[in-house]
């Protein structure tokens, strides 16, 4: 029997057009396996109501848009017997680049096809679902102020990362891992599932999505003339041998700070109070990865 697929299409994410993508599908896509359903969000969180409604419908929700589209598909579904598919249109795509998935948009549909499914770990922040990585600090910071620029891409981030970084001060941290007490002054923190951020820049190069753990990963204040060997050890998968960076893992955190501030889950930002819990759900999420996939 044919098995049913729902691809939810965020015209908007990552600033980039998508109208070729139906018309991709339609050659593509492997119809004696798959009968596809395309629909397009027309709001915010209209893809997890999309998704939602899927669920004991289809056997397959495919979500085309940047880490933001995924992480409200995917929160959506997660703990279900659906699979998620990831035809990547964002700016980062992070997790997607993670399981291998090309970024060519016809490539990753012909990893549809090929049904590489596994089961991933997912992550709860005071709540709410996030599968590739949270952050505080300046990683948050960027990704809030990003959020209201009209430009898209790795370059415009790049450009408002430049022009915030000088400005931007290490705070203080408490944090609680697995009942282990610590206090790090701390530019950034991100609290990765997957190794990266996106764009292949690894936070945590050993980071597993199948291991039951999250990396907390610690990135203290540096001279600002180490500014680009940091983004070059990211691209080198060398960012954990830096003594800059502190790597803790575990399954239970609680993060407090001073005040409120930016928060951000895969990469979409949003205020919070001074304190965040943590919690890693192992095994939660069906997920369609390339074939280069190695967790």
């Amino acid at each position: 029997m044919k098995r049913k697929a729902l691809f939810i299409i965020n015209p908007i994410s990552g600033g980039k057009r998508k109208d070729q993508v139906p018309s991709l599908i339609r050659e593509i896509l492997d119809h004696t396996q798959f009968e596809a359903t395309i629909v397009y969000t027309e709001r915010a969180m209209h893809g997890s109501d999309l998704a939602k409604n899927a669920i004991g419908n289809y056997e397959y929700v495919i979500a085309v848009g940047g880490d933001g589209t995924v992480n409200e598909i995917a929160s959506a579904i997660v703990g279900t017997d659906i699979a998620l598919g990831i035809i990547p249109f964002g700016s980062g795509n992070g997790l997607a680049r993670f399981l291998g998935i090309p970024m060519d948009t016809a490539k990753s549909i012909e990893t549809i096809n090929a049904e590489l499914v596994e089961t991933i770990d997912s992550a709860k922040l005071n709540g709410q679902w996030f599968f590739n990585l949270a952050g505080m600090g300046f990683d948050a910071h960027i990704a809030e102020v990003f959020s209201h620029d009209k430009k898209r891409g790795f370059f415009a981030y790049v450009k408002s990362s430049l022009q915030e970084i000088s400005n931007y001060k290490a705070q203080t941290y408490y944090l609680n891992i697995d009942g282990v007490d610590y206090m790090r002054e701390a530019f950034m923190l991100s609290v990765a599932n997957s190794s990266q951020f996106g764009n292949n820049a690894h936070v945590s190069p050993c980071a597993s999505v199948q291991d039951g753990l999250l990396d907390v990963c610690i990135i203290k204040q540096f001279p600002m003339w180490r500014f680009i060997e940091m983004g070059i050890r990211m691209f080198a998968k060398t960012a954990h041998k830096s003594r800059y960076v502190e790597i803790i893992r575990g399954k239970n955190i609680t993060i407090k700070r001073h005040a409120d501030g930016p928060v951000h889950l895969d990469g979409e930002p949003q205020m919070m109070g001074p304190e965040v819990n943590i919690q890693i759900v192992p095994g939660s999420l069906k997920i369609i990865t390339g074939p280069g996939f190695k967790s």
